[in-house]
């Protein structure tokens, strides 16, 4: 087969269409061929009437069974040309032409057989049917070949322009389904935040616990086996409850308040003023592990880490803020930083943004999205038993 170089091409009965697609539009157009021929014959030969009584045109019937008889020659021409496609030009131009003058050539000799079958009378059969006149049969057999020829090429150009836009809208819900894939795979590691060593010096802060406070500790066991239970959940989901978040949150800062003893101190917002909205799942854990860990680095001081929500014109706004050594270099486009960017950047399209910067002795970070008041549809949804538990740990 010569094929256009895609792979696609050789997909469905015939150059990317069904075959119900092929039969339906190559019948709906030899139907529109027939009418057309039996009405322009039938308005010829009434107007001939008036002026002879020689028939010229053959009858209606016959000439309806003639195109009934050329429709199987017609699907076979239609469905050869569309599995030789056109590409080498050079060898496929010339075999197109050839299936074309092929189908034109069988025409008049379908014509002649039409009145053999339906067993007309050499009186009502036309007169060039029915005289030994060589010269004038080849006459009409040319003027029928120049009458099915156009039609065969608009027919075909009909069926091959049906083909190519079945393959682009084919490719197209291809194209989406591979960026919805990439997007999932992408915002699925982008999630999964919660940096190995932080998790390494929680269980640290626990076993020094366990000689000489193990209560506490069994409940910093539960806290962490809590806090993981939520990250695993999700992780498996593209959007989460703001107050599912800010749950989160209070998690993990209520471990590191138990880690880093009275240094910490921490201020969340009521969770009976937090709005109803929906936020990318595990948005704001990498602003707040960088509150800490960046706010706790270079001096012995008290930090305190806060986390704010307000409204504005269906906007959310989240502000995470950190005091900070005031000596300390501050860094605006760390890995955690650029993970929630680029999650807002996939998530929502240019409508979502991040700004962080230092302001005196405090780092403030900003997000600013659209609230969203429904549950969003999840980018993929795997179907059951194909759905992994998300285990990756990555760094901030």
């Amino acid at each position: 087969m010569i094929g256009t170089g895609s792979p696609q091409s050789s997909h469905g009965f015939a150059g990317g269409l069904t075959q119900v697609q092929f039969l339906t539009i190559v019948c709906l157009f030899w139907v529109y061929v027939t009418l057309s021929n039996l009405l322009y014959s039938y308005s010829m030969g009434a107007e001939l009437a008036r002026m002879t009584s020689v028939i010229v045109f053959a009858t209606w019937d016959t000439r309806l069974l003639q195109h009934l008889l050329l429709l199987p020659m017609l699907l076979v021409s239609f469905w050869a040309s569309l599995k030789v496609q056109w590409r080498p030009i050079l060898v496929a131009l010339p075999l197109q032409l050839i299936l074309g003058a092929v189908f034109a050539a069988m025409a008049y000799p379908v014509m002649i057989l039409s009145h053999l079958i339906m067993d007309a009378e050499p009186s009502h059969m036309p007169e060039p049917l029915h005289t030994a006149s060589e010269p004038l049969s080849i006459t009409l057999w040319l003027a029928s070949f120049v009458s099915f020829l156009p039609s065969y090429g608009f027919g075909l150009a009909l069926v091959t322009g049906l083909a190519l836009y079945t393959r682009f809208r084919d490719s197209e819900v291809r194209l989406g389904a591979l960026e919805r894939e990439w997007s999932a795979a992408r915002l699925a590691a982008l999630r999964m935040q919660l940096s190995p060593h932080t998790l390494f010096n929680l269980l640290h802060t626990i076993r020094g616990h366990i000689e000489w406070d193990p209560k506490a500790a069994q409940s910093m066991v539960v806290q962490l086996a809590d806090l993981l239970r939520r990250l695993l959940n999700a992780g498996e989901r593209d959007f989460s409850r703001l107050a599912d978040e800010l749950q989160f949150a209070r998690l993990y800062l209520e471990l590191q308040q138990r880690r880093f003893a009275d240094r910490l101190l921490v201020n969340l917002p009521n969770p009976h003023e937090v709005p109803a909205v929906w936020v990318p799942s595990l948005i704001l854990q990498p602003l707040i592990e960088n509150a800490v860990v960046h706010g706790m680095a270079g001096h012995q001081g008290i930090v305190t880490v806060s986390v704010a929500v307000s409204m504005a014109n269906e906007t959310l706004m989240l502000r995470v803020t950190n005091s900070m050594f005031v000596e300390r270099t501050a860094v605006a486009h760390g890995i955690g930083l650029k993970n929630v960017r680029e999650r807002m950047a996939v998530q929502f399209e240019g409508r979502a943004g991040l700004t962080a910067g230092a302001h005196g002795s405090e780092w403030i970070s900003e997000i600013s999205m659209p609230a969203i008041r429904e549950s969003p549809p999840a980018i993929r949804e795997a179907p059951p038993g194909e759905k992994l538990p998300a285990r990756t740990l990555l760094g901030t």
